[in-house]
């Protein structure tokens, strides 16, 4: 008896013990597993560059998950929890943003590095790496509460450059550093699209080891042009979030938090950050919106515009600094679900080098369940490149390469609309834009919305500032019959009278059923007996596609309704003159010209 009753507490005793084990040898099991994946993902290199950091994977939350805890930012009394506290003053060139200023000499320096690189690298190397720039952000930004880390997304930040100016691209990577919350900061991505300055090869790869694997660089070894640069960057990262964002930025205080807010909350969204200027002279930090409140849209010739906020979208709002819907984005500073973009099937691989990455990515966000937001609270300072005379071609690219991007954009997802972007531009109906069927196929397997649905419901406002255009009458380049020479605006600025010039190269003219004369978007008015070039736009920043001109086809004249008056030249001058039916200097034929 006494034997069974040892024998039977030896086994509870057992028992107990392997009861107690379990966790532990639970959480020893998911350590390992952690530890391959990230031993994994730092082996797969497109160039070895070892790291030796190991990183701890933090298991992201979505809402679905998530019992009783609300992940709406709450607007409080008091400084924010990402807000930083008791910044130490900065002194020095360019600090708070304000332009760097240079000597004489000094600028006749700086001549070449703006040829090499599109910026003053003179004065940007005056600037501390850890400059402060200015706070351009709504003043009660300072007040919102944010998810804390543990239900926040972490994020990869891609940066990808081609022979940046060194002093640029370090200040860019260390801003976003020092600007991030650690706990949400995955990791930075450099990826090198072929560049060939000396200081961007070994001296970089030592440089960013200071970081401890935070910093971590690829090289493609060839161009291969910014969209699928940002796709390989996409490919590596190891975050929640993939925040893309130009080698050539500097961020402002507590810009991430806000963008991962809004993914936290729906992990569909494209959130993007308000766009502040520097400028590429002097490096100055400017907020270039003010108090005003835009968004981004587009003409029919896909020339990225932007417009201020349709009420019925700030309606939707209970305070000035919450996110609102837009059309589309800027293209180049963006955050997005790293998994969410792949499901989109990321960038399209037909779309080469740069151009029109803005316009897929949105419309299939919004098309295809998803939304695309601006997000007040967020600020980065962006660079705009002066006269950079140093380029590279990248292989496999198109003479015509934007245009066939757009083409393949408005293919797949503009439906009936693609006619009106022929119409803008009709010399591009030709040009082979490639096999588009995966894109299609891609866009039926995931249900997405048709584009009519898209304009009516979100981009309504690029119907009110950009009607549709009329078919045009006649187009190509316009040649005088009795001069051989072509209508020609020879880079006029507005309001200054066009002339005529040499027919070879000259510009693509359009004439349309409602009166327009045209070039891109550049529109053309009779002024007495001159024709002057104008903004299409009008003084309320609406393009009204509708114009004096008449193309009289049974005498090949050109007549202005408003002077009825008719074009004429004498080989070197442009005018209006009283219209002759006989006369050999009004008559004017047509040449279509198709891009090949």
């Amino acid at each position: 008896m006494r034997i069974r009753i040892g024998r039977a507490l030896r086994l509870v005793i057992a028992l107990a013990l392997l009861i107690l084990m379990i966790p532990f040898l639970m959480f020893k099991l998911e350590s390992v597993d952690e530890q391959s994946f990230s031993e994994n993902i730092a082996t797969d290199h497109i160039e070895v560059l070892k790291t030796t950091t190991i990183i701890k994977e933090k298991v992201r939350r979505y809402p679905n998950q998530l019992e009783n805890v609300s992940l709406q930012p709450i607007m409080s009394g008091s400084l924010g929890n990402y807000e930083p506290k008791d910044l130490p003053q900065r002194t020095g060139p360019g600090e708070g943003g304000v332009p760097v200023k240079l000597t004489p000499e000094e600028e006749e320096a700086a001549k070449q590095t703006v040829q090499e690189f599109g910026f003053n690298m003179v004065a940007s190397d005056k600037i501390s790496f850890d400059r402060r720039i200015k706070d351009t952000r709504p003043s009660e930004c300072k007040n919102w509460i944010y998810p804390s880390d543990e239900y926040l997304p972490t994020a990869s930040v891609i940066l990808v450059f081609y022979d940046e100016g060194w002093s640029v691209l370090m200040r860019t990577v260390q801003s976003v550093i020092n600007t991030s919350p650690p706990e949400l900061l995955k990791e930075v991505v450099l990826i090198d699209d072929g560049s060939t300055v000396a200081s961007l090869k070994e001296p970089l790869e030592k440089y960013i080891k200071r970081w401890n694997g935070l910093v971590k660089l690829y090289r493609t070894g060839k161009r291969v042009g910014l969209i699928e640069a940002r796709t390989l960057g996409a490919q590596k990262s190891i975050g929640d979030v993939i925040v893309i964002l130009d080698a050539h930025c500097e961020c402002v205080t507590n810009w991430l938090p806000p963008l991962l807010t809004r993914i936290a909350l729906n992990r569909k969204a494209l959130a993007a950050p308000i766009v502040d200027g520097l400028e590429w002279k002097t490096l100055e930090h400017t907020n270039i919106y003010g108090s005003s409140t835009f968004r981004g849209i587009w003409e029919w010739g896909f020339l990225y515009k932007e417009t201020q906020v349709p009420e019925r979208e700030l309606y939707k709002r209970k305070y000035t600094s919450e996110p609102y819907w837009s059309p589309t984005h800027a293209g180049g500073l963006l955050a997005i679900d790293r998994q969410w973009f792949f499901e989109l099937g990321a960038y399209d691989p037909g779309i080469r080098v740069w151009g029109a990455e803005q316009y897929e990515l949105s419309f299939k966000v919004w098309q295809c369940g998803g939304v695309v937001e601006w997000v007040p609270c967020s600020h980065v300072a962006h660079a705009y490149r002066g006269p950079r005379s140093h380029f590279s071609h990248v292989p496999g690219s198109k003479v015509h390469q934007t245009v066939i991007n757009h083409l393949r954009v408005a293919h797949v997802w503009m439906d009936d609309y693609v006619e009106y972007y022929y119409r803008r531009e009709p010399a591009i109906r030709s040009l082979d834009f490639g096999d588009i069927s995966e894109r299609k196929k891609l866009r039926e397997k995931l249900q997405c919305k048709p584009f009519k649905w898209f304009m009516e419901n979100v981009a309504y406002d690029v119907l009110e500032k950009f009607p549709p255009p009329s078919r045009n009458v006649v187009w190509g380049e316009c040649k005088n019959v009795q001069h051989s020479v072509c209508l020609s605006d020879n880079g006029v600025t507005f309001g200054q009278p066009i002339s005529v010039s040499p027919c070879y190269g000259q510009a693509i003219w359009r004439l349309n059923e409602e009166g327009e004369l045209a070039t891109g978007e550049h529109c053309y008015i009779s002024d007495h007996d001159i024709v002057k070039k104008k903004f299409c736009l009008d003084q309320n920043g609406k393009w009204n596609p509708i114009g004096e001109w008449k193309w009289i086809n049974s005498t090949q004249q050109i007549q202005t309704n408003k002077e009825q008056l008719c074009m004429e030249t004498d080989g070197s001058r442009l005018k209006l003159a009283k219209c002759d039916n006989d006369k050999q200097s009004q008559k004017w034929t047509w040449h279509p010209h198709e891009y090949r």
